[in-house]
């Protein structure tokens, strides 16, 4: 229990508490109008001021660290185990708590002095001892998804900033599933561990989606289709693949591939030139015959029957001079038939040699080419050889593309079946450790059937993502209902945990939890925690605003006896659990 919380500010008011029920009540001055509120006077403030001195952050937002606070120290006289501790904290050196009395000997990490200065613990270890002493946790916080004080405290002294007043089943609106899941487990006494290894599950489904996102998007340059689309695919590539590095192989390296390139193109042309050179050789042979053909001797009987036709006479001695005309003529036809006829054997002869040498070039030629066909240049062998490479890089890479998806399809179907193994585990573990969960389920039937006609019930759920906690009350739709749930669910929790001796001994519920709850409601909730801190041997405490009073009460039940003699009002500026305002 807390038996005192004060600070070296002097207008901090000093709370004293007694075991129980303790009510801390914010006054409405008779002057104020409904428009007034005492959301100001501190009441919040007293649950922050617990979880400060019990190990919450305080980073540079918190009002620890605020000008008008941070040189201040804070203190809480509290119950820890068989201990009456007295531990203090201050903002300028936030980082640690110091123990002023009670530190026990089987601590596991005991306080130590630094320069003469009190003994004191960093706030990590602080954590540490507080949650070894109160839930029996390891002091080194174990490896992985482990349940941390923090967390568990919070069910203790919900924060309505951080959303603690929203469901029952959690402390804050920023907790994660598996931590919800984990510390309800852990303080119904159910087996914890199912809820981290359903968080490992939910991580590595988190990562394939993460992969399969990025594929998506392109992240890996379409790393990962399907694995049937792409075997295909993969196939193609290998076969591909072989086949080039076969030909490689087959493949001979000619030195003077390019020389003999160089020589067949030389060839070529020069069978060209002479098959030129024959065509115009065999014109000329044409034209040869042609005047072989027409060159001839004019017939002297021919020039007789002309001239005699023509009634001319001639005489001997012309008749002799054209006889030597005659003869004149003869031999300049036969002189010209026989050049014709040398011009005709030169031309033929130089058809048949450059025919014959067109036989020898187009033969030496043909040797080339097939030379050339069954051997390649280096630099033809050195492209197949880096095609070779980049079919063998995209076929890799198409192999690891195919494996990727064949394992992520595959650890798609292994998690699958580790959440139905997960989910037959859980189902064992409610089966073997059905007590405590009857009795969970019990006690909170109890409670609520104290406030309502009709009892709402607590059903723990089974689910392919773990224990699912279902807390109903009938009308469950409105904000009083849903906040009277909340308060059914801490009751519980805080019987169950007393009667195993877990937990801090006490129980803080802030004003914000009876907003919108019935009057006679509000009343029996009082009553109820009144009843249950004093038969369990806990504390109970609650901040309320004076006009929230419920009036009707369950008989016997005084209010201003449980009430603290410290009354809070944000009427004045110093009415504040502070005494000043920042």
């Amino acid at each position: 229990m807390i038996h005192r919380l004060y600070s070296t500010l002097a207008t901090f008011k000093t709370l004293e508490f007694k075991p129980g029920f303790n009510l801390l009540v914010s006054e409405r001055h008779r002057a104020s109008t409904d428009l007034q509120t005492r959301n100001r006077a501190g009441k919040s403030s007293f649950i922050q001021v617990v979880h400060y001195l019990l190990g919450s952050n305080a980073g540079t937002d918190s009002i620890f660290r605020k000008p008008a606070l941070e040189s201040e120290t804070f203190g809480m006289e509290f119950d820890l185990g068989p201990s009456r501790v007295v531990a203090e904290r201050r903002g300028q050196t936030q980082g640690r708590t110091t123990v002023l009395a009670g530190a026990h000997p089987s601590w596991p990490i005991q306080p130590g002095n630094a320069k003469g200065a009190p003994s004191s613990l960093s706030t990590n270890d602080w954590r540490a001892v507080l949650g070894y002493v109160w839930f029996d946790l390891p002091a080194d916080g174990g490896a992985g998804y482990q349940p941390t004080f923090r967390s568990l405290f919070s069910y203790f002294a919900r924060r309505e900033g951080n959303g603690g007043l929203r469901r029952p089943e959690m402390q804050s609106s920023l907790q994660q599933v598996w931590d919800q899941q984990l510390a309800v487990g852990y303080l119904l006494g159910l087996d914890w561990r199912l809820a981290a290894e359903w968080q490992k599950v939910r991580d590595r489904e988190k990562t394939l989606k993460e992969l399969r996102k990025a594929a998506s998007e392109g992240a890996f340059g379409e790393v990962i289709p399907a694995s049937a689309q792409l075997r295909t695919q993969l196939v193609l590539a290998e076969r591909n693949s072989k086949r080039l590095q076969e030909s490689i192989a087959r493949f001979e390296v000619l030195p003077e591939y390019r020389e003999l390139e160089k020589e067949a193109s030389l060839l070529t042309q020069r069978l060209g030139l002479l098959s030129n050179e024959n065509t115009l050789d065999r014109e000329l042979l044409d034209s040869i015959e042609r005047a072989m053909s027409e060159e001839r001797v004019p017939n002297a009987s021919d020039l007789d029957r002309l001239y005699a036709e023509a009634g001319v006479v001639f005489p001997d001695a012309v008749k002799r001079r054209f006889d030597e005309l005659r003869r004149f003529h003869e031999s300049v036809v036969s002189n010209r038939r026989q050049y014709l006829e040398s011009e005709r054997a030169t031309a033929e002869a130089r058809i048949t040699q450059r025919t014959s040498e067109m036989s020898r070039l187009d033969q030496q030629r043909g040797e080339i080419m097939r030379t050339l066909q069954s051997k390649g240049a280096l630099d033809q062998f050195q492209r197949l050889q880096q095609e070779s490479a980049r079919l063998e890089s995209a076929t890799e890479m198409l192999r690891q593309r195919f494996q990727a998806a064949e394992q992520l399809e595959g650890v798609k179907s292994e998690l699958e079946l580790e959440r139905g193994r997960l989910l037959q585990r859980l189902r064992r573990d409610l089966i073997e450790q059905h007590e405590r969960a009857d009795e969970a389920i019990a006690v909170f039937e109890d409670i609520s059937s104290s406030l309502y006609e009709e009892a709402g019930s607590l059903t723990l759920i089974p689910g392919d993502n773990g224990l699912k906690v279902e807390v109903q009350i009938q009308g469950d739709r409105s904000r009083g209902i849903q906040n009277m749930q909340i308060f059914c669910f801490d009751m519980m929790l805080m019987r169950l945990c007393a009667k195993r001796g877990m937990g801090p001994g006490f129980l803080i519920h802030d004003s914000h939890l009876f907003d919108g709850v019935d009057e006679r409601q509000v009343g029996k909730a009082l009553f109820i925690g009144a009843s249950m801190a004093r038969d369990c041997g806990w504390q109970y405490i609650v901040t309320m605003n004076e006009d929230d009073l419920p009036r009707t009460l369950p008989e016997g039940f005084d209010l201003k006896k449980h009430m603290l003699p410290v009354r809070l009002t944000d009427e004045r500026e110093d009415g504040g659990l502070f005494g000043i305002r920042f």
